[in-house]
């Protein structure tokens, strides 16, 4: 058996062995989220159970909370030794996106391991989190450790479809079971790039973006298609996505962004300037898209609605657009779409959160050290995350949310590539770095 001296102790490494074992059963549960109540079955309640199972094994009690019929969340406490601490969360979500098999060199939904890669829908997104918090659960069990601020562990469903039976659910339903609780990890930071230089750096969200979701309604005239038509709805509604889809909204510095960069600029002693920033960032290779992601608004037309016949000119048409936003800039934001969509262009908004968490903290400190104890060379890099997580319907009450999920992954290996993608996989070397940084955190913090 593998151990490590740890603060004095003599710590049993199970943990780290069996995460990725951990991590396979989960992946062959098949907990799809379609979206649509008729075909997503009871895979999430299953794999809420077998965390339930596996918590019980070691003596831990866990609270398994049904949403729907087959919905499922799982809430496990560890107490701390010091009351007065406020708690920190660790979630995962249960649920994943389709995986089309034809797609995948490898079975989708079997945990196989190939050439030190466990493959399957989950892999990355993020059954990863969820089998490292159980084996993080399990060994401190194991070990009868007491932290010493509560530890609250949370295996959400549904975030795949907008977390309306996971986490939303939960926070409106169960609060309580969050109380204490000022910060929370999860998705989507804390892996590893390298960067052109040969450093290695690992990503943390301190931010998200707020999705905006804008539909756009052109109304006029409508008529036989033969004739000459100046109030045609679908001419308007065209010329105006088009202005929209190809606006480039302003460069903000944003506090991540900003620290984002400095960090950039010390491990690759450049200096970025704001006039050539985006093709600055297109020379960190596969990461730029999501870092360019975060300088700026974003407005991307992506459906198209109007008429029944080829003939028939309608009275109406409409159009979606997908926004993403910085935190703090909603009205400015409206403002400029509709001024750039220009009149007869009726909008209607649907606004979801911004977030933030403070770049710097002691509880980011902790992060940092944790990471720099199992690979000393490394840069740790504030982002903003251009999508969003969990942890926006746990801001609601709250609660202050960090991507970190600690990955040291090989070079060239992008896993944001893989998120949602075909032949989604994980190095086994990754999950057990992931279960050591976690250890150190949570046995210090």
């Amino acid at each position: 058996m593998a151990h490590e001296i740890f603060s004095g102790e003599s710590i049993a490494l199970e943990d780290e062995n069996e995460v990725a074992g951990l991590v396979a059963d989960l992946i062959r549960i098949p907990s799809v989220n379609t979206g649509n109540p008729e075909t997503i079955g009871d895979g999430e309640a299953r794999a809420a159970r077998y965390v339930c199972e596996r918590l019980a094994e070691v003596g831990l009690e866990a609270t398994y909370l049904e949403s729907a019929p087959g919905r499922a969340n799982v809430v496990c406490r560890l107490k701390g030794s010091e009351s007065a601490l406020e708690a920190l969360l660790l979630h995962a979500h249960l649920d994943v996106v389709p995986a089309k098999e034809d797609e995948w060199s490898v079975p989708p939904f079997a945990g196989e391991i190939h050439d030190g890669m466990l493959y399957g829908r989950g892999a990355v997104d993020m059954k990863n989190m969820a089998g490292m918090m159980l084996a993080i659960a399990r060994g401190m069990a194991r070990d009868h450790f007491q932290p010493k601020r509560d530890i609250v562990f949370a295996w959400f469903a549904d975030e795949e479809n907008g977390s309306v039976y996971g986490s939303e659910w939960m926070t409106k339903n169960h609060r309580d079971m969050f109380a204490g609780v000022t910060n929370a990890l999860s998705e989507v930071g804390g892996f590893s790039i390298t960067l052109p230089n040969g450093k290695r750096a690992y990503l943390l969200a301190t931010a998200e973006k707020g999705g905006v979701r804008a539909k756009l309604t052109a109304r006029g005239t409508g008529g036989h298609g033969a004739l000459i038509n100046d109030d045609n709805p679908v001419t308007r509604l065209a010329g105006a996505v088009y202005r929209l889809g190809q606006h480039r909204f302003a460069l903000q510095k944003t506090p991540h962004l900003q620290a984002l960069l400095d960090g950039l600029s010390e491990l690759l002693g450049v200096t970025f300037h704001d006039d050539t920033l985006d093709a600055q960032l297109d020379e960190l290779g596969f990461i730029s898209k999501t870092i360019r992601a975060s300088l700026r608004n974003t407005a991307n037309p992506t459906m198209l609605t109007a008429g029944v016949k080829r003939n028939v000119i309608p009275s109406t048409a409409e159009a979606q657009i997908d926004c993403r936003i910085l935190p703090g800039t909603q009205n400015a934001f409206v403002e400029e779409v509709l001024a750039i969509l220009g009149p007869g262009i009726d909008v209607d908004w649907t606004f979801g959160w911004t977030i933030e968490s403070p770049v710097k903290s002691p509880l980011v400190d902790e992060m940092v050290a944790a990471i720099l104890a199992e690979d000393p060379e490394a840069g740790i890099l504030p982002y903003l995350l251009p999508g969003g997580t969990d942890n926006k319907l746990l801001a609601k009450i709250g609660i202050k949310g960090y991507g970190f999920v600690p990955l040291k992954v090989p070079d060239g290996f992008d896993v944001w590539g893989l998120f949602h993608a075909p032949d989604e996989r994980i190095p086994v070397d990754a999950l057990k770095f992931g279960v050591r940084v976690f250890r150190r955190l949570l046995r210090r913090c």
